[in-house]
């Protein structure tokens, strides 16, 4: 480990840390010590790092989510009885900006993340599981090749020329031969795992909810069945949130929440429109009360993820005559 430099001294009872994540390393800050260290991001140095942190008594450890480049210090920092957050980068960037540190670099990224966890007090991030890492893994992939094809038929009509749409289209096929693969995998693998099976059965006996649907509100959403009704809906981005000031009041609207899962629903609650299952019906009563199609659709989005999580959490399939609030 490299020696640590003092920066800011500060009197405080407890210790607060600060990690900025790397391919190849780690840049730490302690507070309230203003302790600063950069070392690798190896198992050996972790576990340096994990004897000076137990060193100074450290309550909390802040680091955000890189990929899968936070994934060894988080696990070995866990596994050691430390607590450890991990943060959204935009969020960590807000409150850097917040606290007027408008330049950026690895050790003043450190620093803000250390002053996020004193600060603001976020809950612990425990691990995922080694299955729902690739399971998450598999899901990015096959999101990126969807995105590929989806990329290169924009391009296909942009040209006439022979030679590039047989290239395109080659590309095309070759994407979409990927993509069949990677859902095998997502599928064997969901098979194979007796909890994540549990629950995609679970997740696709709710009427418009696909295989697709599921695998990816498995990856992406995996607090269901462990949250509440209100805190699902908000990680899915389906939860209306006031737009408030003074003597004005706003229409409700939907932000934040994970993008691909909010994505899912929607063509969930756009299939649900046009059938006679309780979501459509549900759907028809808001139009007929008057409510714009968009906040009828985005209801019937939340009514999924909400049964969905009720179901899982009760370990439960469907049934039409018992339906989740």
């Amino acid at each position: 480990m490299s020696r640590w430099q003092e920066k800011i001294v500060e009197k405080s009872a407890d210790t607060f840390v600060g990690i900025d994540v790397s391919k190849h390393k780690l840049d730490i800050c302690i507070l309230p010590h203003g302790l600063v260290s950069q070392v690798e991001n190896s198992v050996k140095a972790i576990r340096g790092l994990i004897r000076e942190f137990h060193k100074h008594g450290v309550q909390l450890i802040a680091m955000e989510a890189t990929g899968k480049y936070h994934r060894l210090a988080h696990s070995m920092l866990h596994e050691a009885g430390l607590s450890v957050t991990i943060v959204n980068p935009f969020r960590s960037r807000q409150f850097a900006d917040s606290l007027g540190k408008l330049a950026k670099s690895d050790v003043i990224d450190a620093e803000a993340l250390a002053r996020f966890a004193q600060r603001m007090e976020p809950e612990i991030t425990v691990p995922a599981e080694k299955t729902l890492q690739e399971l998450h893994d598999l899901h990015i992939a096959r999101r990126q090749v969807c995105d590929e094809v989806a990329d290169l038929k924009r391009q296909l009509q942009t040209t006439d020329h022979p030679i590039a749409k047989r290239q395109i289209k080659a590309r095309m096929s070759l994407g979409m031969c990927h993509k069949e693969a990677l859902e095998v995998a997502i599928f064997d693998l969901i098979k194979s795992t007796p909890d994540l099976r549990s629950k995609f059965e679970i997740l696709t006996s709710v009427p418009n909810i696909g295989k697709i649907t599921a695998a990816i509100m498995l990856a992406d959403l995996s607090e269901l069945g462990e949250a509440n009704a209100k805190e699902i809906a908000s990680l899915a981005g389906v939860a209306p949130m006031n737009w408030d000031s003074g003597t004005k009041s706003g229409k409700r609207i939907i932000r934040g929440g994970r993008r691909t899962v909010r994505n899912a629903l929607y063509m969930c609650a756009v299939s649900a429109i046009s059938r006679s299952d309780p979501f459509g019906q549900s759907y028809r009563r808001l139009i007929q009360r008057g409510k714009n199609p968009k906040v009828a659709l985005t209801a019937v989005m939340r009514k999924l993820v909400v049964v969905a999580n009720t179901l899982i959490s009760e370990n439960r399939h469907w049934q039409p005559n018992r339906i989740a609030a």
